[in-house]
């Protein structure tokens, strides 16, 4: 069975985003594209926008598309205890009828506080998956840390592994995807080269070979989202080759 391909809206950049009229507008692209569905970001939201997200959650329906909820924070706060925001973020997730919701993981201190994720997650329509993301919090020995942890408690918690942000953490991305696979529930495509003192994501096309291996090593069944740069002239032909590409690699 091929994997859904999801299609993460900011991958056609903050600009690109704005002078379309907001996220909203891409729904037709990526329908028109093939995709499975969209990953909406919260912090490409405005106001309007997330006071009004079960209008959201009609136009993704009516696009044939299931919908995604990425929101930039974290399941722990620095002291190490849950987020109190995730109550009002499960909300929205709620509201915009999202198959998941995607955090960071934040300050695990090595302890899970599981009564509260318990509360957290009881009834869930939805599943919670934490992605490494490109702080220190989102190196792999706390990540590994944390979905042991999760693992031993069985609390339905996944992983959202993000394959390029392991440049920005200076760590092996294959030593990752060996001890993580098993708790990867969603990918997040990225191929990533060095740029000034950082990093930046490039195209697929642009890149070597190794996303493709790194790729195998992880589930071929779990959702794979595009989060690398979609540009072009044609935007629906260049998302749709994207879209191809990885529900057949």
């Amino acid at each position: 069975m091929k994997p859904d391909i999801i299609v993460v809206t900011a991958a056609y950049g903050h600009a690109q985003i704005a002078a379309l009229g907001g996220q909203r507008a891409l729904l037709p692209i990526i329908q028109q594209a093939g995709a499975d569905g969209v990953e909406i970001r919260r912090e490409l939201l405005d106001e309007a926008a997330l006071a009004d997200l079960p209008a959201l959650a009609e136009a993704v329906a009516q696009h044939q598309l299931h919908a995604s909820y990425s929101v930039p924070d974290t399941l722990f706060c620095d002291g190490g205890e849950i987020n109190p925001r995730l109550t009002h973020y499960v909300k929205e997730a709620r509201q915009l009828k999202a198959q998941r919701l995607k955090v960071a993981l934040g300050a695990f201190s090595g302890v899970l506080p599981r009564e509260p994720l318990q509360a957290l997650l009881a009834d869930l329509p939805f599943q919670l998956t934490v992605e490494n993301d490109q702080t220190e919090h989102g190196r792999l020995a706390p990540s590994v840390a944390f979905f042991q942890a999760v693992s031993a408690a069985d609390l339905p918690i996944s992983m959202t592994f993000d394959m390029g942000n392991w440049c920005w953490t200076g760590e092996d991305a294959d030593q990752a995807a060996q001890q993580l696979a098993a708790q990867v529930g969603y990918v997040h495509v990225k191929a990533a080269v060095p740029h000034q003192n950082s990093f930046r994501a490039i195209a697929l096309d642009e890149a070597d070979d190794h996303w493709r291996s790194l790729l195998q090593q992880l589930p071929g069944s779990v959702p794979r989202g595009i989060e690398f740069p979609l540009e072009g002239d044609d935007l629906v032909a260049v998302t749709r080759h994207y879209v191809s590409l990885l529900r057949n690699v």
